[in-house]
């Protein structure tokens, strides 16, 4: 997924200026709340690199969350910005499609604007089939990018633009569509996006 775009990103603009910064992700925590989210939760934030979702989780008491991200530079930067309470956190640099993640290891799995940026199919799969083998039998997966009628290219990249209906496509028959949800993203530079978001079952 292009490591090094993304490590380039971090190493050359703060972290509050890139497109897809928000201080607080409210969306992604209504939603997995909405999901059961409690302090024995174990949750996997996809994507997360610096953002802010992981504070959040931590003030509510989440004792098993891991973040994970390509970049390492974003990484360092919620750690730096957590200080002693980094340590709680089980912090991975990876491909998420390639990542060796353990086998039903989540009951929550966070995705706000990682799937959108895999257009190709084969990877797109090969993110289903982590999502499938990680989640818990019961387990949600809470997934936002962009929608249709979203922007087409995000960070210089092409994305796929998804309803939640086609995110619930994507992933197949185990998987059911509990709620959905639509946001309108203000960036930083002042332009709005829109977002889908998806929160879907593991039925198996």
């Amino acid at each position: 997924m292009g490591t090094e775009h993304w490590r380039d990103v971090y190493r050359t603009k703060p972290a509050d200026t890139v497109s897809w910064y928000r201080p607080r992700l409210d969306m992604s925590l209504r939603l997995l709340e909405d999901a059961g989210l409690t302090p024995q939760s174990r949750v996997i934030d996809v994507g997360g690199g610096a953002s802010t979702l992981v504070d959040d989780l931590l003030a509510r008491g989440v004792s098993q969350v891991t973040v994970l991200d390509l970049a390492d530079e974003a990484l360092d930067i919620a750690r730096q910005r957590l200080g002693i309470r980094g340590s709680r956190v089980q912090w991975l640099a990876a491909d998420v499609t390639r990542a060796d993640l353990a086998e039903a290891a989540y009951d929550l799995w966070h995705d706000r604007a990682v799937l959108h940026f895999l257009v190709d199919p084969e990877a797109a799969a090969a993110y289903v089939a982590q999502v499938r083998r990680c989640l818990a039998p019961g387990g949600h997966a809470v997934i936002g990018g962009f929608a249709p009628g979203g922007p087409e290219r995000c960070s210089g990249l092409v994305v796929a633009r998804r309803s939640p209906e086609d995110l619930a496509a994507l992933f197949g028959p185990d998987f059911t569509l509990v709620c959905d949800a639509k946001e309108d993203h203000h960036t930083p530079a002042g332009s709005i996006q829109a977002f889908s978001w998806a929160v879907l079952r593991k039925t198996l």
